[in-house]
């Protein structure tokens, strides 16, 4: 039977949504291969993270809790992921594409000899297939509570002073939403003419709970940092909803949000590309659209 390996990414202890999307889409995958699923789970204290596994549907589980994993440094968990799918001999391997897994795939993938798969390229001649799945992209599937099953635990490959690097701290913005797992993103472009023209947009995305983008243009100009950046050389995002306030919409930022579910657009051009790709679009000045749609969603809301 063939195998589908899910690693299973998390940060202090807590898995994040994208990784239960990934067990989905791999279960989902197994039925067409007639495969099983393994979760893999590394870190410091993630035994109740191995056991929810399961109820995402997870056929079997290893795990390596290990001091040593505590913080998130790609030399330690590249050599585990390695040597895990060594023993194990996956013919995939699925993970969300998030910062860490990115920066972990790519150093096992050369230990593996094989290759990370992206966007429609194919790596039909090396095994395993390293697959990377956007945030959103798939959904995530409803927990089964009623499953369990029993978790082969490994060891950690390295040792503590096999290991250059120190973790001294995180410095998080505690409200602030993920591009990558956010359900509505409202995002500004060189239509709003400064920073101070991301005030409007800011203030709507506040209101809706939604993350804050930004069209590369008004990244370059200086007016917002690269981190809020949607597009090809930015984040690619899948929300619920995703607003577009003074974006004309140049391919390469199509390419980034494009696979929106509902894509609303606002631009005093009414010929921008964006909305040939928008299902909603209001042409006009952006500064008296996005206020009023602010006050009538407060009002809705409550707020």
């Amino acid at each position: 039977m063939a195998t589908i390996f899910v690693y299973i990414d998390q940060f202090k202890s807590k898995a994040l949504p994208a990784s239960w999307e990934a067990l989905g889409a791999a279960k989902k995958l197994a039925g067409e291969m007639n495969a099983s699923v393994t979760a893999l789970v590394f870190g410091s204290g993630v035994e109740a993270i191995a056991k929810e596994a399961f109820t995402y549907g997870a056929d079997s589980v290893t795990m390596c809790d290990d001091a040593t994993l505590a913080d998130f440094r790609a030399k330690p968990y590249a050599a585990l992921l390695a040597s895990t799918c060594k023993g194990g001999s996956p013919d995939v391997v699925l993970t969300p594409a998030t910062t860490r897994a990115r920066d972990l795939f790519g150093m096992a993938s050369v230990d593996l000899n094989t290759g990370k798969l992206l966007s429609t390229v194919v790596c039909k001649t090396k095994r395993p297939q390293m697959i990377m799945l956007r945030p959103r992209a798939f959904p995530k599937p409803d927990p089964d509570s009623s499953k369990s099953g029993s978790i082969n635990k490994v060891s950690a490959v390295l040792s503590e002073d096999q290991i250059e690097t120190k973790v001294s701290g995180y410095a998080i913005d505690e409200g602030k939403v993920s591009l990558a797992d956010a359900k509505i993103i409202v995002s500004g472009g060189r239509g709003v003419g400064g920073p101070e023209g991301f005030v409007p947009v800011r203030e709507l995305a506040e209101t809706l709970g939604a993350a804050l983008g930004a069209s590369r243009a008004a990244v370059d100009a200086g007016w917002i940092p690269y981190a809020n950046q949607v597009g090809q050389t930015g984040r690619t995002v899948s929300p619920d909803l995703y607003v577009a306030c003074g974006i004309s919409g140049a391919i390469q930022h199509q390419a980034g949000m494009r696979s929106s579910k509902l894509i609303v657009a606002i631009n005093k051009d009414a010929d921008a590309p964006i909305f040939k790709l928008a299902r909603y679009g209001v042409v006009g000045d952006l500064f008296k659209i996005v206020p009023a749609l602010n006050a009538e969603f407060k009002k809705r809301l409550g707020k």
